[in-house]
């Protein structure tokens, strides 16, 4: 590993760390010896070739993790990306309890990051999901009011979305349509669900 890949950046934020520092530490010499260049972005060691995000390192209460950009496009031959949420398309994690997992992992963690390193040289990209079922109190709005739908239709596909998903995770058919009589204004005004 050579010392001109490491950023003061990263230095610092190892410094500062009050968890996961040994975790850290061993995933950035891992890391490192694949080659990649580090930075620090969204507060978090990431790790880049030729300026493009291959992994990040980052921490949570339970568990630190390997985050790999575009996850979702790996092999993963032994099982182990997890990802963090279904709202998530590209990104995957490897998530580690202790420095003994990481260790004993780390020919299996390079060989995956090399996969990702190659994924990104070749240009691949995660297909997004763009096709969302819209709720059925929605589209009874929508028929209800030709303008709803106009508006709706007029939004960015991710403010769409951003609805699409909150309208939906509602269990129950009232709640589904309290939300969207909450939010019809919004919509006609061209606004997003946080805006």
């Amino acid at each position: 590993m050579t010392n001109s890949r490491k950023s003061r950046k990263v230095d610092g934020f190892l410094r500062k760390a009050k968890e996961w520092k040994e975790e850290y530490e061993t995933l950035r010499n891992i890391v490192l010896d694949c080659g990649l260049t580090e930075d620090i972005k969204w507060m978090h060691p990431c790790y880049m070739v030729e300026n493009k995000n291959i992994v990040l390192i980052h921490g949570f209460k339970d568990y630190c993790a390997l985050l790999f950009h575009k996850g979702a496009l790996l092999q993963d031959p032994h099982g182990i990306l997890v990802q963090q949420t279904e709202n998530v398309q590209a990104a995957r994690q490897i998530r580690f309890t202790n420095v003994q997992e990481i260790v004993e992992m780390e020919a299996i963690l390079k060989a995956y990051i090399n996969e990702a390193i190659e994924v990104e040289k070749a240009g691949l990209e995660v297909k997004k999901k763009t096709e969302f079922t819209i709720p059925e109190e929605l589209q009874n709005k929508f028929n209800e009011i030709p303008a709803l739908k106009t508006a709706f239709e007029a939004l960015t596909p991710g403010r769409q979305r951003a609805y699409i998903l909150y309208f939906s995770k509602a269990k129950q058919s009232k709640t589904r349509e309290s939300r969207v009589e909450k939010y019809m204004q919004k919509i006609l005004n061209g606004k997003g669900l946080n805006d």
